[in-house]
């Protein structure tokens, strides 16, 4: 293994909590799901737990080599083996474990190392045993409160031996490193496999501990957290001296344990330590690189080459790790990998750099430890080496100082989405009964170098921010660099701040939401900021720009640092250059109270064209026999575009029927149930009783009260009624003649396509249903009748009759198509979004069917004429595949290879060409806007499925308002890489 001087400067060529519990569990075990143990009841056995001398253990036995089990006293005889001798567990933890997939107390010996590495359970057991580790750090044991003192229950030696094994037989494989090196690398701190500590991680649970139960502590906590130096030692002696009358035994035994600790971390690291691992080391050039890091470095005061050289090695050990065949010596590289993160953690604060370019190199060096330590991929970094090797460069303009800020920030954020991504899962199912799991994948990515990393990228942010005066004013967080705006427009409303992932939750559409990640079926709101942002071009992502609702990016200790203003009134605007203002209500100006005086109705909300609709059309129509002069008359526009594509691209869209308006409304025609006329007369009345109501001053919030539950009656009603049986058979007719299967013989999605979709200034994307990959015959039909059913669900109403004048004059038309079980799938808009220029194009791909729609972590690009940049990559653990038998089955993605390859990007260029220079001629449109086509890919081979505008609020990005407080960027302003910070 070679490698260059400065590696900076190598520029290389290369549903939610029970589905959590299906993701986690065994195929095997998702059928007792039923029986699972409620949070609830864990939430009781864990304070049972915590209280019982032998903790989740029942007593201690023998554990023979020939599988016998033998009482305490009775070890193992001679003739049989060796054994090892541990406790077991409680009966109640053993069926925890089985109905719930919850594994609690987990002893190692007692396991073989197949039950911990199982991709098929996404690693459960692995990550349960390393949030266990965290939980007794940060709780005093935890569940092993008092079991921790059960003497024999846990053999430190025995766990370290299983760990040798386990580590030794996982990395035997190279697949296991291509694909796990960042859960290999970072479970390494957790499971034992030789005598040594991690004590950072113990010094910040120690911390944590204490200021949890003296608030006055967290000033020095936040200190010991962000940025541990040897002065801190100081600090802490003397908190103690200062306040040891008030503390009580138990918490001056706390502070004495972490006074210990913090002067064994902070003791000067002995670079002749590492001459240890010379002779365990079989490969002579292994050994050569590692005796040239000790020589170069022993000694040595200057932290900056420290820090650089660190990070150079730590990333030959990455690359060379694949070229190393012994796993013993794999396993010896990745600890010396481990305790030099450990060099670069300790030092990173004497690091100060006194210019730009040392500070561009500061960050250049701790992106490149970063990557070596698996936070990024090998492929992720060479994406961004190129912008982060700009220090070379004597001086840059401010355009171009921007650029490498940009790229420096996904360093950050592409760094902390892998914690999450791996981690998050493990840390909901167990926040359910244990809220102290929030902090898990915090202390993850706080015991990293993505910390340092992220500050020293904040420290850039605001000297960019002061040369260019894009300042943002959110509150008063520290770290307001991380703040950035996603989609411009500006409210008022209550803040509210939501921790961890909240799949179904009721939201209001007058008040301002700062999620962890939004849900993917969110319903109205004022205003949104997320810390996972998903991709730009999610249904949610295309709703808030379409409708001008102000979105921003932020940090995790940015919303941490928002929670003390959850629930007061606030103000919020985001400029067209990504600027943000948050403040409190009270402090807004009489400008910005003008924004929000009262406009009428039909000022504010759009109209949706239905005089030219064809409801006398009651046939199945061949998808082929429309296009798109008949939307929004005989179906919506996701049919006639689609029809309208397959006349210009027949062999990249699939075949297909179109359901259109006129046979849903002559079902709607017919007599409802248990009323006096039919279910349109039903919806209809409802409406007038509505505007009654409205007329006679009921408050809004109870007529709409009024109108779910109306429309909650009607929806079961469409659900339940008969369909006509000659449309029945003229379905059945179609699948044989155009689709060429019988229906019940072709695996199909219905796709709601409605009239009050890809308006002009309405988008409407997803918000009503689609059903996927349906075989069954019974399950199609009733799948007709849920799509025409879902535009009357509270979100798809409530988003309607928000923004739209009419919204009961809605009528889905359904398209149906064959299932196209797609390697990945995502969609593109033919323009830069945030970044780029109207002739670029923004594209977002997942693995799997139904990519980046519903705001997964995708994979997002900028993809130019000649180039592409990667604006995002993936980070979703799970996909679907279609498979032919119907329904979905749940996959689980690795990230060690990019999802779109050279030939997808030159498919995409060329298809966006053709759009743009085809579909207006072919349509006679003369719409000169940007496009939104949802495709994927097979084999790569490109496949079609939706076209539609890509609709922005003029509004938005017209507002005088929006530009006064938008910047005037002086991007040629050319700035001295010398200049002192």
């Amino acid at each position: 293994m070679t490698m260059p001087k400065d590696a900076c400067s190598w520029a290389i060529p290369l549903i939610f909590k029970v589905l959590m519990v299906l993701f986690l569990l065994p195929i095997s075990s998702q059928t007792l799901v039923a029986q699972q143990y409620s949070d609830t009841d864990l939430a009781e056995k864990i304070q049972e737990f915590k209280k019982d001398i032998r903790g989740p253990y029942k007593d201690i036995r023998w554990f023979c080599s020939d599988g016998s089990i033998r009482a305490p006293k009775d070890p193992c005889p001679e003739k049989i083996g060796p054994g090892v001798q541990h406790a077991r567990y409680k009966d109640v933890v053993e069926d925890i474990g089985r109905k719930n997939g919850i594994y609690l107390g987990q002893i190692l010996a007692y396991h073989e190392p197949a039950d911990f590495w199982d991709p098929r359970t996404n690693f459960s057991r692995l990550k349960q045993y390393q949030i266990d580790q965290y939980l007794r750090t940060v709780d005093n044991g935890w569940i092993n409160r008092k079991g921790q003192f059960y003497r024999g229950s846990v053999q430190a030696e025995d766990e370290a031996a299983w760990g040798q094994a386990f580590y030794r037989e996982i990395l035997s494989r190279e697949e296991n490193l291509k694909q796990y090196f960042f859960l290999i690398r970072n479970s390494m701190k957790d499971i034992p496999y030789a005598e040594d500590e991690n004590l950072g991680q113990e010094m910040r649970s120690r911390s944590k501990v204490i200021s949890d139960l003296l608030p006055s502590f967290m000033d020095l906590r936040v200190k010991i957290h962000s940025s541990p130096k040897p002065a801190d030692i100081t600090d802490v002696e003397r908190f103690l001296a200062q306040n040891r009358n008030s503390l009580d035994p138990e918490l001056t035994k706390q502070f004495n344990g972490l006074i210990k600790v913090m002067k064994e971390f902070h003791r000067p690291f002995d670079m002749n330590s590492l001459s240890g691992y010379l002779k365990k080391l079989k490969n002579e050039n292994l050994r050569a690189s590692l005796t040239g890091f000790i020589e170069a470095h022993s000694g040595a005061e200057d932290r900056p080459a420290l820090i650089q050289g660190s990070s150079e090695f730590m990333w030959e050990i990455r690359q060379g790790l694949l070229s190393e065949v012994s796993p013993s010596d794999r396993l010896l590289l990745l600890e010396i990998s481990l305790k030099l993160e450990e060099v670069i953690f300790r030092y990173e604060s004497d690091w100060n750099p006194e210019n730009l370019r040392e500070q561009l190199k500061k960050i250049c060096n701790l992106g490149l430890a970063s990557a070596a330590s698996g936070y990024l991929e090998i492929w992720e970094w060479e994406q961004l080496v190129s912008a982060l090797t700009a220090y070379e460069k004597n001086s840059l303009t401010l355009e171009e100082l921007t650029y490498v800020l940009e790229r420096s920030r996904s360093a950050v954020e592409w760094s902390t989405s892998m914690f999450k991504a791996h981690y998050e899962g493990v840390s909901e199912l167990y926040a359910g009964f244990e809220p102290l799991a929030h902090g898990f994948v915090d202390d993850r990515i706080r015991g990293s170098l993505v910390l340092q990393l992220g500050r020293a990228v904040g420290e850039f942010g605001d000297y960019i921010a002061r040369e260019s005066n894009l300042v943002n004013k959110v509150m008063d967080l520290r770290n307001q660099s991380s703040v950035r705006g996603l989609n411009p427009g500006y409210a008022m409303g209550e803040l509210v701040v939501v921790e961890g992932l909240k799949e179904e939750m009721e939201v209001s559409s007058d008040k301002i939401y700062v999620f962890q990640r939004p849900p993917s079926d969110l319903k109205p709101v004022a205003g949104i900021a997320t810390v996972a942002e998903g991709n730009l071009v999610s249904h949610v992502q295309l709703l808030a720009r379409n409708l001008g609702i102000p979105n921003a990016a932020l940090s995790d200790s940015n919303l941490e640092g928002l929670k003390k203003y959850a629930g007061t009134m606030v103000f919020y605007a985001v400029s067209n250059k990504g600027n943000v203002i948050l403040k409190p209500a009270d402090q807004m100006t009489s400008e910005e109270k003008a924004l929000f005086e009262v406009k009428s109705r039909k000022e504010e909300k759009i109209a949706v064209p239905v005089k030219d609709i064809r409801l006398d059309v009651r046939k199945v129509l061949n998808m082929r026999s429309v296009d798109a002069s008949n939307s929004g008359k005989l179906c919506g526009p996701k049919a006639a575009n689609l029809g309208q594509l397959k006349k210009m691209f027949p062999d990249e869209v699939v075949e297909g029927l179109v359901i259109p308006f006129g046979v849903f409304k002559m079902h709607m025609d017919r007599p409802m149930p248990e009323t006096s006329g039919s279910y349109w007369d039903y919806l209809n009345a409802m409406f007038r009783e509505a505007d009654e109501m409205r007329a006679a001053g009921t408050p809004e919030g109870k007529v709409e009260e009024f109108q779910l539950e109306r429309l909650k009656t009607l929806r079961a009603a469409i659900q339940a009624m008969a369909l006509d049986p000659d449309f029945v058979r003229d379905l059945e007719t179609g699948f044989t003649s155009v689709l060429g299967a019988d229906l019940g013989k072709i695996p199909v999605f219905l796709r709601s396509d409605t009239n009050m979709e890809d308006l002009k200034d309405f988008t409407g994307a997803g918000l009503n249903l689609t059903i996927f990959n349906t075989v069954d015959r019974e399950k199609i039909l009733k799948g007709i009748k849920d799509v025409w059913a879902s535009p009357y669900t509270e979100r798809s109403f409530k988003w309607r009759q928000k923004y739209l004048l009419n919204p009961e004059n809605v009528f889905p038309s359904i398209l149906v198509i064959p299932s196209v079980d797609v390697d990945y799938s995502g969609v593109m808009i033919t323009k830069g979004i945030n970044v780029g220029t109207e002739k670029d194009l923004t594209v977002a791909f997942s693995r799997g069917a139904g990519g980046a729609v519903d705001g997964q972590a995708a994979e997002t690009r900028l993809i130019t004429g000649q180039s592409d940049l990667l604006l995002a990559p993936a980070r979703e653990i799970f996909y679907n595949r279609l498979p032919e038998t119907g329904g979905t089955e749940r996959r689980i993605a690795t990230f060690e290879e990019p999802i779109l390859n050279n030939r997808n990007k030159a498919d995409i260029r060329n298809l966006a060409t053709s759009l743009r220079e085809i579909l207006p001629r072919e349509t006679e449109s003369d719409y000169k806007g940007a496009y939104d086509v949802e495709l994927g890919f097979k084999d790569n081979k490109l496949w079609l499925f939706q076209i539609r505008p890509f609709v922005e609020n003029k509004r938005a990005l017209g507002s005088a308002y929006l530009e006064s407080i938008t910047p005037v960027i002086r991007k040629d302003k050319v700035i001295q890489l010398s200049t002192k910070l």
